[in-house]
């Protein structure tokens, strides 16, 4: 063992000293020095965990991040001793050991290095609250770029930053604030080309400095716990995005209705005036699925309660609702009001739920019901407890959860102090290790009581904090944001780091949750989310009396927020389509132009543009009264959505931005999806799908899926994937169709628009057959062909 003295007895650091044996268990590889032992795991040929014993002894292997079904692939793969270095190799990477240190080189076949440790893993005895600090550093390749690390509210690439993972309640937080809400101890590096990830699957403070204190160095510690990461070979960022949910596990299909429009105030009361909201958007035509319910639907804001006063009949409420279309989703938080004539209390103190603190009393806190005892969500039987707790709720016919404050978040205290003890599925640990999955499991604990007694519907949850994985079973919002100018560039960014961050199902509370927007400003804030996952507007209306409805700011506003929220409604279909390869393979429904364009070096430190899917470019409109936006375009060809001009890629470009219209480009080639025009999700039989194609003379693919767009027969096969190939020329326009599944949708019939046509086109082809075009074939800049829905070709010439 190797230890560096210092005048402080908290800042000796130890080092590994020289490999003295090794062994190999199957697709485990163990060397050992005097004190330490490194284990590596050979997942996959691109994944591989390791994971450093400091004193000699590994800690319990046990992980709230990875997923069940983390399965290892076969894989050839074997161990070269040399005489300074262990080579273990895979098909896809080599991984060098040195014999004196343990330090570690990965590199590709060809030699060319992907990552490679500086002083690598090192420790400190943290005598002030025990276990060890443990760290490991990396050299940053000339060139390098960082990502992810969840909802960091600072620039993309996160080279030069500095930053913590401890989940904490950030009310109006800023640029560059940190420590925010989540907790995702996972980042990718790029340089030449090259992509890789990094889980650091550590529970306790986690720390990441990307050449922030020395240019040169890359670290990542935790003030507790094991070192113990996985490491990720793209070398594509998009297939590291995708190892990684292989990791942490895929997202399942939400209900369809859940990617619509969702209107939240806190708060909507009383019953009266939800009923009133309802039917304004109806009304006025504004399609909107989704109602939420803050905290002053609660019976003085006890959980699981309906205030007698503001709801006296919530079952009659939401059954109202839902015949006009609506869902309702309410907020539950993790504090329990501390009341023995409580019913939930009560039984919680009987049955020993709630957390306490290192000396037996009740970790107790006020939050908005005043004094307030909080659920041990690390207890697997609590868990099953509060699970149980929503059969009520949904009974009434609620369907959705908004879990909120839970961080945990404590008024005045801020959080847990570190000596409240919890279970730890069987462990008893501190606070120190438990903070940063405390909301992860109450939202995990939420989902299963959903998903337990909606079924057959699928569930639907938000919540606010969580760690690793919680993909698996939430979406979440980006916290309490303000209505600023410049929160609409966090809210994109954030967006963007939370989907490669493994968690797709994302958004931002829509003109801001503290403060008063303009017009403006929430117009091109509602032009951003409608390509956001998650769309809903949220307010802290109560503070200010001020409304934050589509309607709420003139016609003129109101008419341009309409036609966004329709334009949402119609690529259902599409984002769906997009949602279920996320769900499917773990490819991250919004993607940095950086994780599509990863040769380019102009896309590395570019922000304001992103993907939706593998067809649409977006922009945010940033500044009031701009009037135009440079954009950059990656390689490709790209029309302009408004007007269908064509772009060359690989540029800058200058784009008009009247109110009316922002940044939205279609990659040539693509086959975009749309409903017809409606109100909510299952409003009507959707009795024809329109098929956006638009020309290239590349050869390209795209993909429409489809489902019953809730319960479950899309796990029994009832689905269809149907792919799209277009092979066209100067000459001519060809589109080819495949269709795989069982699932008998509703509509019978296609159009098809064909958009960029370089030829007078005079006639088509379906499946063999040749049909004249007329005037009612032709649009602006448009052909219109209608089809049965079963062609598999068609030809326009």
């Amino acid at each position: 063992m190797q230890v560096t003295s210092s005048s402080s007895k908290y800042s000796v650091k130890h080092y590994p000293d020289n490999i003295r044996k090794w062994q190999k268990e199957g697709n485990y590889f163990y060397f050992y020095t005097s004190e330490t032992i490194l284990e590596v795991r050979i997942i996959s040929d691109k994944i591989v965990r390791f994971r450093y014993a400091a004193d000699g002894k590994f800690q319990r292997d046990f992980s709230y991040a990875t997923s069940e079904r983390l399965e290892e692939s076969p894989v050839n793969f074997g161990i070269r001793e040399f005489e300074e270095v262990f080579e273990i190799y895979t098909d896809m990477i080599r991984i060098w050991i040195a014999r004196d240190n343990l330090r570690l080189t990965i590199t590709d076949t060809e030699g060319r290095i992907i990552n490679q440790d500086e002083m690598g893993f090192h420790w400190q005895h943290y005598l002030q609250k025990g276990g060890k600090i443990v760290y490991c550093s990396k050299q940053v390749q000339e060139g390098e770029c960082f990502f992810g690390l969840g909802d960091k509210p600072t620039d993309l690439n996160l080279r030069g930053k500095r930053l913590e993972n401890y989940g904490t309640d950030a009310y109006g937080f800023q640029k560059d604030t940190d420590p925010l809400y989540r907790n995702i101890p996972f980042y990718y590096g790029l340089h030449h080309g090259i992509g890789y990830g990094i889980f650091f699957d550590n529970t306790f403070r986690t720390l990441f400095d990307f050449g922030h204190e020395r240019e040169d160095v890359c670290s990542f510690w935790a003030r507790g716990g094991e070192m113990n990461y996985y490491f990720i070979y793209g070398p594509a960022l998009l297939q590291v995005a995708e190892a990684y949910t292989k990791i942490t596990g895929t997202a399942e299909l939400p209900p369809l209705w859940a990617l619509g429009y969702q209107q939240c105030r806190w708060s909507y009361f009383p019953e009266k005036r939800v009923r009133e909201i309802a039917a304004e958007f109806r009304k006025r035509q504004i399609p909107c699925d989704v109602i939420h319910l803050d905290i002053d639907y609660m019976e003085g804001f006890r959980c699981f309660t309906w205030s007698k006063e503001y709801f006296p009949d919530p079952a009659g409420l939401i059954k109202d609702l839902a015949a006009e279309g609506f869902k309702v989703v309410v907020i539950i938080d993790p504090g329990i009001k501390a009341d023995p004539d409580y019913d939930i209390y009560k039984e919680g103190m009987e049955k020993d739920y709630f957390c306490k603190r290192a000396d037996g009393a009740f970790m107790e806190g006020d939050v908005w019901p005043g004094k307030c005892v909080f659920p041990d969500y690390t207890d697997p039987k609590v868990r099953d407890w509060w699970s149980s707790l929503f059969k009520d709720l949904l009974d009434t016919g609620v369907r959705g959860v908004w879990n909120d404050m839970n961080e945990p978040a404590v008024f005045e205290m801020g959080t847990f102090p570190e000596d409240v003890r919890h279970d730890y599925d069987g462990e008893d640990v501190s606070h120190r290790k438990a903070h940063n999955i405390y909301g992860h499991l109450m939202s995990k604990a939420t989902a299963a009581g959903l998903k337990k007694y909606l079924m057959p519907n699928r569930p639907f949850v938000i919540t606010r904090s969580c760690y690793a994985g919680a993909q698996r079973w939430a979406s979440v919002w980006t916290g309490d944001n303000v209505s600023e100018w410049d929160h609409l560039w966090l809210a994109s960014v954030q967006c963007q780091r939370l989907s490669v961050s493994g968690i797709s199902f994302a958004g931002s509370d829509i003109g801001g949750f503290i403060g008063e927007p303009d017009g403006e400003l929430y117009t091109r804030w509602i032009q951003l989310a409608t390509f956001h996952p998650l769309m809903r507007t949220h307010s802290a209306s109560n503070e200010t009396g001020f409304n934050q409805e589509p309607w709420s700011f003139g016609s003129k506003y109101e008419f341009i927020v309409k036609r966004f929220i329709q334009m949402r409604y119609r690529l259902l279909p599409y984002l769906y389509t997009t949602f279920w390869q996320y769900s499917h393979y773990g490819t991250p429904m919004l993607r940095p132009l950086a994780f599509v364009a990863q040769n380019d070096e102009h896309t590395y430190n570019r922000s304001h543009e992103f993907m939706l899917g593998d067809a649409l470019l977006i922009s945010h409109v940033e500044a009031p009264g701009m009037k135009e936006k440079e954009i950059y375009l990656p390689a490709g060809q790209w029309y302009y959505f408004f007007n269908d001009k064509l772009y060359e890629g690989g540029q800058t470009i200058t784009i008009a931005t009247p109110l009316e219209e922002m940044p939205l480009f279609i990659k040539a080639g693509a086959v975009v999806p749309n409903y017809p025009n409606i109100q909510y999700v299952d409003e009507k039989l959707i009795d024809e799908m329109i098929l956006n194609v638009y020309y290239s003379e590349q050869p390209t693919r795209s993909t429409l899926y489809e489902d019953a767009g809730d319960h479950y027969g899309y796990k029994n096969g009832q689905s269809n994937t149907i792919s799209f190939k277009q092979v066209s020329d100067k000459q001519q326009f060809r589109l080819k169709k495949k269709f795989f599944g069982q699932y008998e949708a509703g509509y019978k019939k296609h159009r098809v628009l064909i958009h960029g046509l370089p030829f007078k086109a005079t006639e088509y082809v379906v499946d063999g057959k040749v049909f004249k075009l007329n005037a009612r074939n032709f649009a602006v800049g448009v052909v219109k062909v209608a089809l049965e829905r079963k062609f598999e070709e068609l030809i326009i010439r």
